[in-house]
């Protein structure tokens, strides 16, 4: 079992930088894959960046702009967010899972464990 909180959401305009942080607690945190997905209102929730056994995979709508990563010394995973556009605003959620293979790391239905998401709001 797996904890997960998320942080760092907020309200920036087009072109800002926000840096979202999860903080995870429970099980052993560094055996787990992790991923951030988001989900706009009347969306789908979507697979943005996520790191597996070592490789990381970005959506291509971000790719560029957002950079995942990991401190498995504190159990936090982040993800930086630079160049935010209007289309970044969503509930941002971290979610983690027991051994995803690379290619999968976007998909939310290989997660098992969910934060409670934080809310990432981008004006134009």
């Amino acid at each position: 079992q797996v904890q997960l909180v998320e942080s760092g959401g907020g309200s920036v305009q087009s072109g800002g930088s926000l840096r979202l942080s999860c903080a995870a607690s429970g099980d052993t945190y560094s055996s787990y894959s992790m991923g951030w997905f988001r989900q706009a209102p009347g969306k789908e929730r979507e697979g943005v960046a996520g790191i597996s056994y070592g490789s990381v995979r970005y959506a291509d709508s971000v790719k560029g702009r957002f950079t995942i990563s990991q401190d498995n010394a504190k159990n936090m995973l982040y993800l930086q967010m630079n160049s935010l556009k209007p289309e970044d605003t969503a509930m941002y959620y971290c979610a983690a899972a027991n051994g995803v293979v690379w290619y999968k790391v976007l998909l939310p239905n290989e997660y098992q464990y969910w934060g409670q998401g934080t809310q990432v709001t981008v004006s134009s």
